[in-house]
């Protein structure tokens, strides 16, 4: 049986499998390792996969997106649309009817206020909010009643679902948060490390950047649920020790983002204690190119537009170059297997998001790549690095620490040598790469380097919000506290235009189209050189029933239906 017929049967098998019955802490403890340490269970003020995940445990949207990527209630009664009143006929508002009788997990009402708060503490002008992108063009966000939440929106929005849906947008808490407003938000500790939330668990001890002990929030909305009484959400190590803790000695039961050796992955399996599940979506691997100078000698305008244009970087040429050399193909079948396919665009999935005219970088060509950077005059010198008018192409090429990246970048390095371009590698502890620390020089909405690696991924099916992270004012800054997505610091009024445009364009296949024509721009003027469509990879023990890998939301999206066989 081949390794990528364990993956997908495993999947199909459990996407079947009904959860065992149990009332809540039946089935004792449950240990999860994300080998990415959490760092702050706000991700409102964190862009990392691993904070978002873990605080998807306690503190939830009004809606999300299931295994399937169909959108589902979730804090609400229904999904509102135009059919059933819920969006505006001008589909300029959309109003959410909160599910009655919900409460916090410190026992008090959840109600429209807390969702009003949210959006207030996400748009404060004077703060910076990582997800702010899923407020584009909200005007204004009230309470009708008690229970009932209007969003109103500056334009028609034919894909009204960007504030409070996904694990990305939850809800907090306004009591709790209400002095943690705008620049302030940062400083907010217990807030941000011990958030009152409306999920399955809450909160008993955090350790930033180690591990986390939970136990089920009594104050559930459904009494039989979580099934596991206490959690402990457990960091650090790496992706193989991570998945052997759950496939060969049981330590764990739940290993989540296994970018490991795929032979070895399957070696692992075979000890029959767990199982590997994995399943594509819109992960991509990519180089994100910085735009502007890294220099430290520029102090606080070091990698902001203030600091100035990249030397070197913002010559297409060299872009070029750098994406013609790599050989994505043996990348993939390195470091992903079955896992893995080359890709040329930042948006892989759905089929109709997936551009076509990037696809020359799917075939390595040292020599055009040596040949564009000569037409450019871009010179070698007797030390065999390029050069021009003074500036050398020297690449500082970072990314977080884990073999399978320390792997690509050793390869890229040596195919980048080949045309020309020194590179220094640095890797940092992900935890910190990816914990957005304002006072820490490694984040990677710092991107203190030329080059940075990583991926992320979006909620659900519709790409607006994701497209929007590259817009002007998404560019991470001192201004914002480095909160934003837009990590190449790529500011295109053509671009913005183009987000414009997304936002009132109705249809699939339409939207598709915009979405298209966006990842284009990215591809073709080098923002980010994308790499490998990444397939999530996770692994659980027997023992745990119910798991269902999404990767249209969070993982950790069902886990008050996980039971223990």
């Amino acid at each position: 049986m081949t390794f990528k017929s364990i993956l997908l049967g495993a999947a199909a098998a459990l996407a079947l499998a009904p959860a065992a019955n149990a009332g809540r802490g039946d089935s004792g403890h449950l240990n999860i390792i994300y080998w990415q340490a959490v760092s702050i269970l706000n991700p409102f003020l964190s862009g990392g996969t691993k904070d978002v995940e873990s605080a998807s445990l306690i503190i939830e949207p009004l809606a999300r997106y299931d295994s399937e990527g169909n959108m589902v209630p979730w804090l609400v009664d229904a999904i509102p649309t135009v059919e059933n009143g819920g969006v505006s006929e001008d589909l300029t508002s959309i109003t959410w009817k909160i599910t009655p009788g919900l409460k916090w997990s410190d026992g008090t009402a959840f109600t429209s206020a807390d969702v009003v708060f949210t959006a207030n503490y996400c748009m404060d002008p004077t703060g910076g909010c990582q997800q702010l992108a899923k407020f584009s063009d909200v005007a204004n966000v009230e309470a009708l009643d008690e229970l009932t939440v209007k969003v109103t929106f500056s334009k028609p929005k034919p894909f009204p679902y960007g504030p409070f849906v996904g694990g990305e947008s939850p809800i907090i808490q306004a009591a709790q948060f209400a002095d943690c407003m705008g620049a302030k938000a940062p400083e907010c500790t217990e807030q941000n490390f011990n958030p009152n939330g409306t999920g399955p668990y809450r909160v008993v001890e955090f350790k930033a950047n180690d591990v986390i002990t939970m136990e089920a929030n009594p104050h559930y909305r459904d009494p039989a649920k979580p099934s596991f009484g206490t959690l402990t959400f457990k960091g650090g190590g790496d992706a193989e020790s991570a998945a052997r803790s759950v496939l060969e000695t049981g330590e764990f039961d739940y290993a989540w983002n296994l970018q490991i050796d795929p032979t070895v992955l399957g070696e692992m399996a075979k000890a029959g204690k767990g199982t590997v599940v994995s399943a594509f979506a819109n992960g991509v691997e990519r180089l994100m190119v910085n735009l502007t100078n890294p220099d430290p000698a520029l102090g606080e305008k070091r990698s902001t537009i203030e600091g100035g244009p990249h030397p070197f970087l913002t010559d297409p040429a060299v872009r070029r170059a750098l994406s013609l050399a790599i050989d994505r193909n043996l990348l993939s079948e390195v470091g992903y297997g079955a896992a893995g396919q080359a890709t040329c665009n930042v948006v892989a999935a759905p089929a109709y998001n997936r551009s076509t005219a990037n696809d020359e970088c799917l075939v390595q060509d040292i020599a055009k790549a040596n040949a564009v950077l000569d037409e450019a005059g871009w010179v070698r010198g007797s030390d065999g690095i390029r050069a021009k008018d003074g500036v050398r192409l020297s690449i500082l090429y970072q990314t977080s620490t884990n073999g399978v990246r320390q792997d690509t970048q050793a390869l890229v390095k040596q195919w980048w040598s080949e045309i020309g371009v020194e590179t220094e590698l640095k890797n940092i502890a992900a935890g910190v790469f990816f914990g957005g620390d304002q006072s820490s020089p490694d984040t990677f909405q710092k991107f203190y380097a030329d080059i940075e690696m990583y991926t992320n991924l979006f909620n659900g099916t519709d790409a607006e919000a994701y497209m929007n992270n590259w817009t002007c004012g998404e560019i991470p800054s001192p201004a914002n506290n480095w909160l934003g997505a837009n990590m190449p610091r790529y500011c295109n009024p053509a671009y913005d235009a183009l987000a414009a445009k997304l936002a009132t364009t109705a249809g699939t296949e339409a939207r598709g189209a915009i979405v298209r024509e966006m990842n284009d721009m990215l591809m073709q003027e080098g923002a980010m050189i994308a790499l490998i469509w990444r397939g999530s990879v996770a692994a659980h023990s027997n023992t745990v029933d119910g798991v269902r890998l999404n990767v249209w939301d969070t993982q950790m999206w069902n886990v008050a239906d996980w039971t223990r066989k």
